[in-house]
């Protein structure tokens, strides 16, 4: 699925692909919100790891859990 964050004062956002599903990208990033955690770590599907300060974090965009789907559609 695709993560997009915002940042604060940034032109351009963080995008990544991920292989974690909705409910645990959200859980992390409530976490990391509301738990007092200076910082949000997230892994994308290439085993790069994302370390965002979270007073920099303006929004978090969980993409739609779904397959891509090969070939046209009739």
């Amino acid at each position: 699925m695709e993560i997009r964050i915002g940042i604060l004062n940034a032109p351009r956002e963080l995008s990544f692909e991920s292989d974690e599903t909705a409910s645990d990208v959200s859980s992390k990033v409530s976490a990391a919100i509301s738990g007092g955690n200076p910082v949000l770590e997230l892994n994308d599907n290439k085993g790069a790891t994302f370390v965002v300060p979270v007073a920099a974090i303006g929004y978090v965009q969980i993409g739609a859990e779904e397959t891509r789907r090969v070939g046209f559609v009739a």
